[in-house]
């Protein structure tokens, strides 16, 4: 069995774990594959190495180490492939991990099959602009948002071309189900399951009481178009909290569905998901 092991190093722990990881794995008789640019740091690792844009076509499935963050990137690169991916945290809530750092012992039901795999919705958002179309994956969520200023937007969201409402707000978020208990939570939003295909829209700051968070099927496309010039406030929209595409000259609509591929995530542990979230959010009140 091959699995790709992507650590963010940048993590305090991170090295380390990473280290003990491929030990573990080398020591089930799995080959672990790393980045070929981390060669020299793991030299002595025991481990594979091949170039990064061949360990997801290579791999049976992919290990990430990091925090949501970069388990949400590997999730959103191995569903090109349709590899599974298995996150262990390293980060401070780690919604979308299977494992914690120090249940690295467990590594041995991955590799006996002794798991289940999520399938977990994403989003395509896409803007048109001088006849090209740009297109993004979102596995947590897309925000509309201002920048520095503090002027506030006026945007107009249609469902299938149809108009649903117009909002006065710091910004929009449309979340998947998976990134409910990212931004969105924040924001006011629910906890849905991340089973679930829906698409869940939630304001940002409204300027209205009878503003509420709307939840869409997962048919549904929305447009967000601006009802105002956005460059005046400085807008952004932002792909995961990672890919920021500045809005200053853009005046046409923000589309935004159900993408035809989806995350597989590997779960290792019987907890069901409502569990997770009263664990880590205990956590994060701790």
């Amino acid at each position: 069995m091959k699995i790709a092991v992507i650590p963010n190093l940048t993590k305090p722990d991170a090295f380390l774990l990473t280290e003990r990881a491929v030990k573990t794995l080398l020591s089930l008789h799995a080959e672990a594959l790393l980045s070929e640019e981390q060669r020299s740091v793991f030299s002595q690792s025991g481990a594979t190495f091949a170039p990064e844009s061949e360990l997801y076509k290579s791999c049976d499935t992919v290990l990430c180490i990091g925090g949501d963050g970069t388990i949400i990137r590997c999730a959103k690169e191995a569903a090109r492939y349709e590899k599974p991916v298995l996150g262990i945290n390293v980060g401070r809530l780690g919604f979308v991990a299977g494992l914690e750092a120090n249940e690295l012992g467990r590594l041995s039901d991955l590799i006996h099959g002794e798991y289940t795999t999520e399938e977990r919705m994403m989003l395509e958002v896409s803007l048109e602009e001088n006849g090209y179309i740009k297109r993004y994956y979102a596995l947590n969520d897309a925000v509309v948002a201002r920048g520095t200023l503090s002027r506030i937007l006026d945007l107009r969201v249609l469902l299938n071309e149809s108009n649903v409402c117009d909002y006065r707000a710091d910004g929009l978020i449309v979340a998947t189900p998976t990134g409910s208990t990212a931004y969105s939570l924040s924001a006011g939003g629910p906890v849905i399951d991340p089973r679930m295909r829906c698409i869940l829209l939630s304001p940002i700051c409204p300027h209205s009481l009878f503003t509420r968070p709307v939840v869409f099927g997962e048919d549904s496309e929305l447009a967000v178009m601006p009802l105002s010039e956005l460059g005046a406030e400085e807008s952004y929209l932002t792909i995961d909290g990672v890919i920021s595409v500045p809005l200053k000259t853009y005046s046409g609509c923000i589309r935004i569905r159900k993408a035809e591929i989806s995350a597989k995530i590997i779960k290792l542990k019987d907890l069901n998901f409502y569990e997770v979230v009263n664990m880590k959010l205990a956590e994060r009140r701790a």
